[in-house]
């Protein structure tokens, strides 16, 4: 009768990682932390964005300036922000240039907020698989110092540093997986609100 392979809970997993799973479990809370923080902007940010340019768009059409100040201010959001920057210069009766650098001012500032915490996110995903890498090789070299003390090969001498290279490398990557993909959604999504 065949022995069951023995199963690893994530526990004993982080146990057998050894030290490099410290700094890998801090890389995926952090980048967790940024990901909700970043998807609850952008909600924000995307949820009106579309009616209050169909409103606004409206009441300037009607002649109605005031009231379209008044919705583009009362509206969060970084397309309702660009709208009252544009045209709280209209109502002061500025040219277009004054118009267009009010825009285009506007609109870097509400760039840098959205895209703020993308930096987070691109170092954590280019980190954690190279902890993972250190914490192989880390792994390696106690297999051969084991190897060297020892005198000779066995797979029980090896095993150990074998499973923490494994280990590692596996939640390496496992976290810079999904924090890449979170990185290349929120960039896909902060260009389309901005255009």
């Amino acid at each position: 009768m065949e022995e069951a392979a023995p199963r690893y809970n994530l526990i004993s997993m982080f146990q057998d990682g050894g030290a490099w799973m410290y700094p890998l479990v801090l890389c995926s809370l952090f980048a967790l932390g940024v990901i909700i923080a970043k998807a609850y902007t952008l909600w924000a940010a995307h949820r009106r964005s579309a009616s209050v340019l169909a409103e606004v768009e409206d009441l300037a059409r009607k002649g109605r300036l005031d009231e379209a100040v008044r919705v583009a201010a009362e509206t969060p959001g970084p397309v309702a922000a660009i709208l009252y920057a544009g045209l709280r210069r209209v109502q002061q009766r500025q040219t277009g240039s004054d118009i267009e650098k009010a825009i285009k001012t506007t609109g870097v500032i509400e760039l840098g907020f959205l895209e703020r915490g993308l930096t987070v996110l691109a170092t954590i995903s280019n980190v954690a698989p190279l902890l993972g890498f250190l914490g192989t090789v880390a792994g390696m070299i106690s297999a051969f110092g084991a190897i060297a003390e020892a005198g000779q090969v066995e797979a029980s001498l090896v095993a150990g540093g074998i499973k923490i290279a494994l280990i590692t490398t596996a939640t390496g990557l496992l976290i810079a997986i999904p924090v890449n993909v979170a990185y290349n959604f929120f960039v896909t999504r902060i260009d389309t609100l901005i255009r």
